[in-house]
């Protein structure tokens, strides 16, 4: 109730803001509520401002309205620990992806505005993530420096409250969360122009660790250097990956600079932090944190450039109202072994969403298979599903069940 409360205090807020920007009479059809946090729908021709009024007094209302969230914040943390000592009590995760992701879409679906479905969703993001270190200190490994995309997606999956922990490489992500160091890990997967990230993928040939959300990060690359002058730049810095979802841009407007490959984005920043002659192609995060100006904006190649990626803990994630389910397995070389491998799905209407395969390091010529399906390993056609792929595989290993990112989401 207490999140409710906050959600519509904050809607009221922007109204008034509204009406202090624009010295206008604004008539949104907002909650109407009381001293004692309980609301009603407003009457007709009524609105929160009732009348013309000073930015002086509209500034008034908001501090009462900020005291009033600042009450129902306190209130909910209040609630949030109760729950913390029960779920302690239970032996049951802290963190619920699932649980997240309710609170965010039965949030936006009754925003009426005027405060922006993204702007409502960053708000309540490090209000769970305030509320989740509450429960519990939080502590999450990623793949990168700071200023990295891995960095960015760990702040958008767990805001800015958990602790999140800079490791060097995409092993020392997993094994931070299998010795316990971190609850959670975040490595990417995969990218809409440049495919599957393979040591990511492999890793869980070897790793118990489960998948148990997923983030997808929409990816703008920014040219940046100390001058923040094109004709300055001599050479330019970045990783592989970025260079390559940059190439058509950098061969038409840099046609005869060195590009040169580092370990991370972060580190061709601090490169060209320390050179006027150098660009980095990183995120605009990046800018500030190394003091760079920004040359050109948004260089990718592609308009629709996303990575994906994964959210890994010790424990399988709850069941949501919309999952998705991952697998790797290791089929008999014998023939029509694809055909059997795909039936099992094909014939309970499961759809399998993509399909991977990796070479096994210690044969040749054999494959690993990674599978992404639309279900819950609990869902019976699934369940049944996997049961039979068994039977042509050398073995089958259930990575993790996890809700979809809202760009995936089933169609009624």
């Amino acid at each position: 109730m207490a999140t409710r409360f906050i959600c519509i205090l904050i809607l009221e807020r922007a109204s008034l803001y509204c009406e202090s920007r624009n010295s206008l009479l604004f008539r949104g059809n907002y909650y109407k509520l009381t001293r004692s946090t309980h609301w009603k729908a407003p009457l007709s021709g009524d609105s929160v401002l009732s009348e013309k009024k000073t930015i002086e007094e509209i500034r008034i209302s908001i501090d009462e309205l900020d005291d009033r969230i600042l009450d129902l914040l306190n209130q909910r943390a209040s609630m949030v620990i109760a729950i913390g000592g029960l779920k302690k009590g239970e032996r049951r995760e802290f963190y619920v992806p699932s649980r997240e992701r309710e609170i965010y879409e039965r949030l936006m679906g009754k925003n009426p505005g005027p405060f922006p479905n993204e702007a409502l969703k960053s708000v309540f993001r490090e209000i769970i993530s305030a509320s989740l270190a509450l429960e519990e200190p939080m502590k999450v490994a990623f793949f990168g420096p700071k200023a990295t995309f891995t960095h960015i997606a760990a702040m958008q999956q767990f805001g800015l409250s958990a602790e999140l922990i800079p490791q060097k490489s995409i092993p020392a992500v997993f094994e931070e969360v299998e010795k316990g160091k971190a609850q959670y890990g975040v490595v990417p997967v995969e990218n809409s122009t440049e495919g599957m990230v393979s040591h990511t993928l492999d890793m869980f040939m070897e790793s118990d660790l489960k998948i148990i959300s997923e983030v997808l990060l929409e990816v703008h690359h920014y040219l940046l250097s100390r001058t923040g002058r094109l004709e300055d730049i001599k050479k330019v810095y970045s990783h592989p990956q970025p260079i390559a979802q940059c190439r058509e841009w950098l061969a038409d407007n840099l046609p005869n600079v060195p590009v040169v490959d580092v370990a991370s984005t972060a580190v061709a920043a601090q490169i060209v932090s320390e050179d006027y002659t150098a660009a980095a192609i990183a995120s605009e995060l990046a800018s500030s944190l190394y003091g760079l100006k920004v040359v050109r904006e948004r260089i990718e190649d592609q308009v629709n450039n996303f990575t994906r990626f994964l959210v890994i803990g010790r424990k399988f994630a709850e069941k949501s109202v919309d999952d998705k389910t991952s697998l790797m397995f290791s089929v008999k070389d014998e023939p029509g072994i694809l055909h059997r491998m795909l039936e099992p799905f094909a014939k309970r209407g499961v759809n399998l969403t993509k399909i991977e395969s990796r070479p096994l390091k210690k044969k040749a010529w054999e494959y690993i298979f990674f599978l992404d399906l639309n279900g819950h390993v609990s869902d019976p056609d699934v369940a049944d599903a996997i049961h039979d792929l068994r039977d042509c595989c050398q073995f089958v290993k259930i990575l993790g069940s996890y809700p979809k990112t809202s760009r995936e989401k089933s169609e009624p």
